[in-house]
């Protein structure tokens, strides 16, 4: 029996990346969703007519329950997340059908995480957070903490080359991420810290070597903490190419009144600006992403420092990757883990590893 893949958000740049590396690695039957109805375009794919199109609203719940009653793996990528409840993960657990997302903000994670039980007593499987970032990268930090015998500290840096190739939503999550102070995890508490401060140069892989850095919130930013108790300073940290929309952002975040970032209104018109902006520096910026990891601990009895690193040509489809390969996991029975899960949870390195290669995506390692 054929499996059934509903992609909820599947005409946008990462949900349509993630349906076509579904298409790619399974014999799946795919159904995306969107809110109007498909072009030819969006239904373009390698898929050999196994992809087809449903007009759906996630406000439309009777319509949405019978689509997910009908599937087999539900994959949710219709941000942004900020606004989202966890209605579509619930709806999941009733109907006994597994679950992954790919959401980045802390919200929506932690709403999400607190239908665990439920999950585990229905027997459904449910990732969040298997993107590019979070997603793989936290895939490479369990990797690296792996190589430890004591892991006291991860950093963890993202870079994003113009758009990303990924479309206004990820404009809007980038603003709606300055609206408010969060807490990071550092020397063993919880501390406030204020969204894109505290620059730091970061050395990437070829083509952008040291570049800059600010601290974001993100889901990792406490899910890694929990996943790996003995970690006493977690640090996430962003950063944009080219260099000067890090310094419009960091404007953003600091010198406009906060009250005028909290507003909807605001945050569409700084994203629909930046991505017009991005479409004339995509040209020369590209819109690829870097993700770097370094984690310090205890190997043999010795301080050591060791970094995994990841550089791919396009953020939206390396996001596809990340959701995909898990998703191809999940259709073939090798990833079988019911409860609600942060993907450094979910997923183990074996898989994570073998997934990559499979894909193209080269992952550097190294003890510094």
């Amino acid at each position: 029996m054929t499996d059934r893949v509903l992609i909820l958000g599947g005409r946008g740049r990462i949900g349509s990346s993630v349906a076509q590396d579904i298409a790619t690695h399974t014999q799946a039957q795919i159904t995306i969703t969107g809110r109007s109805p498909a072009s030819e375009k969006d239904m373009t794919s390698p898929s050999g007519g196994r992809m087809q199109f449903l007009v759906l609203d996630l406000a439309e719940v009777d319509k949405l329950r019978e689509a997910i009653a009908q599937s087999n793996l539900v994959i949710h990528c219709a941000g942004p997340f900020h606004y989202r409840d966890a209605n579509v993960l619930k709806i999941c657990i009733e109907q006994g059908v597994n679950y992954l997302d790919v959401s980045d903000h802390r919200s929506f994670t932690s709403k999400a995480l607190k239908y665990h039980e439920e999950a585990v007593t229905a027997g459904v499987t449910a990732i969040v957070n298997t993107g590019i970032f979070p997603g793989i990268s936290n895939s490479m930090v369990r990797h690296d903490v792996e190589q430890f015998d004591d892991a006291q500290k991860i950093h963890l840096s993202y870079l994003v080359a113009g758009s990303g190739g990924a479309g206004i939503t990820v404009m809007r999550t980038t603003f709606l991420g300055l609206q408010y102070p969060f807490e990071a995890w550092l020397d063993g508490k919880w501390q406030i810290v204020q969204p894109y401060s505290e620059r730091e140069v970061v050395k990437f892989p070829s083509p952008y070597n040291n570049s800059g850095v600010y601290w974001f919130d993100m889901p990792e930013t406490f899910t890694l903490p929990e996943t790996f108790p003995s970690v006493k300073t977690v640090i996430t940290k962003f950063g944009s190419v080219p260099d000067f929309y890090n310094h419009l952002t960091w404007i953003a975040a600091h010198i406009f009144p906060k009250w005028l970032m909290q507003r909807r209104s605001m945050i569409e018109f700084l994203s629909h600006v930046s991505h017009f902006m991005t479409d004339v520096t995509n040209n020369f910026s590209g819109i690829g992403v870097a993700v770097r990891s370094e984690v310090t601990g205890i190997k043999n009895g010795k301080q050591a420092v060791y970094c995994s690193t990841l550089v791919h040509e396009n953020t939206a489809v390396a996001s596809g990757h990340g959701a995909g390969s898990i998703a191809q996991f999940l259709l073939a029975g090798k990833l079988k883990k019911p409860g609600v899960w942060p993907v450094e949870k979910a997923l183990p390195t074996d898989l994570f590893l073998k997934a990559m290669a499979n894909r193209g995506m080269n992952i550097n390692h190294n003890w510094l």
